[in-house]
């Protein structure tokens, strides 16, 4: 990886872009802004539609905003590209069937001034038992694997995976994974999206949430899920006092729910802290848990919440 500057990541500022074709034109995102700094692991996650993977294609340098700005390292994404500062592993395309994994990898190679020595990217890409196969008997999955060792060739400062682990077996989406924890732990800034929610909630640091073309949701996998759902708290009470404690729980700021459940309550509210302490310092509770709802609950609240949004008159 080349010495960072001061500059960040990526730098999204109002992008917009519409798609016109013979129907109606199609405003695929809305004036999005986004920064990420060097380093950063990010995992942009949206239903189908949201955005996303055109918003990716204008940070690679595949199309043109329609307005707006979009930045790599301070510079336009197609120079960041032409510099090898940025790499990106797609869904599909770009790989001859009729070559071997490794005549693929060294062909790409050759387009580079300096490149990663072809033997190490196929192994890193865990592609080392397979260099001699045609890419055409290769699965879907060693072709996405293909893909990401091609990616490292320059070895970018910044990679952008568009569903990395596309056809992908578990051990496979394992071993990716593993790979990219190490390259992220060296400092290169990742960025994915993905349908595979558990990849995001173990894997990315950061989560931004796209839906309708617009960001509703960024920040840390568990404020993503205590902005959409709260969180859970849940502890034991004195079985005399459980009915009051009950009544008293419900009347918190917050509260959306009180549930009981023999001696244990289960309270969900948007301020846990407020909960948790009510239910130690004025009811004597035991055992108290707190829980932040799934990433998938919170991913589906707010996604419906902007569809919601954009059908208002």
């Amino acid at each position: 990886m080349q010495n960072r500057d001061a500059a960040p990541a990526i730098e999204v500022r109002n992008l917009v872009k519409t798609f016109c074709g013979r129907a109606d034109p199609v405003r695929a995102v809305r004036g999005v802004d986004l920064a990420i700094r060097a380093g950063e692991v990010v995992a942009l996650l949206g239903p189908n539609g949201a955005g996303k993977t055109t918003t990716l294609d204008v940070l690679l340098g595949l199309t043109s905003p329609t307005s707006g700005r979009a930045e790599v390292f301070g510079q336009p994404p197609r120079l960041a590209v032409r510099a090898g500062r940025i790499s990106a592993v797609l869904q599909t395309g770009g790989l001859l069937r009729d070559l071997t994994v490794r005549e693929t990898v060294r062909m790409v190679a050759s387009c580079f001034d300096q490149p990663r020595p072809s033997e190490e990217v196929i192994a890193r890409a865990g592609l080392t038992a397979v260099a001699t196969r045609m890419v055409a008997k290769c699965s879907g999955g060693e072709q996405q694997r293909l893909r990401f060792a091609l990616a490292l060739l320059p070895d970018p400062d910044l990679l952008i995976l568009d569903e990395p682990t596309a056809g992908m077996d578990v051990s496979a989406r394992r071993d990716f994974w593993e790979t990219m924890h190490a390259d992220a732990e060296a400092g290169r800034t990742v960025v994915f999206a993905t349908h595979y929610l558990e990849e995001a909630d173990s894997f990315a640091r950061r989560i931004v949430l796209m839906a309708d073309g617009s960001v509703v949701a960024d920040g840390s996998t568990a404020e993503i899920r205590a902005k959409a759902t709260g969180r859970t708290v849940s502890a034991d009470l004195p079985v005399v006092a459980c009915a009051e404690a009950v009544d008293r729980l419900r009347k918190l700021p917050g509260v959306a729910d009180v549930e009981v459940r023999g001696r244990r309550v289960v309270v969900r509210s948007g301020d846990s802290d407020v909960v948790a302490r009510a239910l130690l310092v004025e009811h004597e509770a035991t055992d108290l848990e707190v829980v932040s709802g799934s990433l998938e609950s919170a991913f589906v609240a707010l996604t419906m919440a902007a569809g919601a949004k954009e059908v208002q008159p």
